[in-house]
């Protein structure tokens, strides 16, 4: 048997860093407690690729395509966010637990607003993060603070 701790991507602003396009934070106590036996591995994919703070990114519908488009300067970052979230999984196996941060563009598991072009609500879907983490690690579920929030 294995001595070695459970592991659990967390999104790093529920931790407490203060790594949202915002500068801020959105600690959440009740998951850093959930997971206080676990190897808590932080996760952000925007900050180091853009720091912090940093201009809004948006999901937006193009062409039947879910694209990360800044929301000021209209640039497509989709791939570099893409390299950035796959060289953090290639670092990271045998992950037992996720849990991001809900609605956000990169962490948002089915919370997150999908937008047209013109910026009109379109549905909710997936930000780019837990897309590509529901494919690397399928059999974890993938949670959000919300859920911990009403416990």
């Amino acid at each position: 048997m294995s001595s070695a701790k459970k592991r659990v991507i967390i999104s790093a602003c529920l931790l407490g860093e203060y790594c949202r396009y915002d500068g801020k934070t959105k600690v959440v106590n009740a998951v850093i407690e959930a997971y206080k036996e676990y190897e808590i591995i932080p996760f952000c994919p925007e900050d180091p690729l853009f720091g912090t703070p940093r201009e809004r990114i948006n999901v937006v519908e193009v062409n039947g395509e879910n694209r990360i488009i800044t929301e000021i300067t209209n640039m497509d970052v989709t791939l570099r966010l893409e390299e950035e979230i796959n060289a953090f999984c290639a670092k990271h196996h045998d992950i037992d637990a996720i849990v991001l941060k809900s609605k956000s563009p990169s962490c948002g598991y089915k919370t997150t607003s999908i937008i047209n072009k013109e910026k009109i609500f379109l549905h909710f879907g997936s930000g780019i993060a837990s897309t590509i983490l529901s494919k690397k690690y399928p059999n974890i579920k993938i949670e959000n603070e919300i859920e911990f929030e009403v416990k």
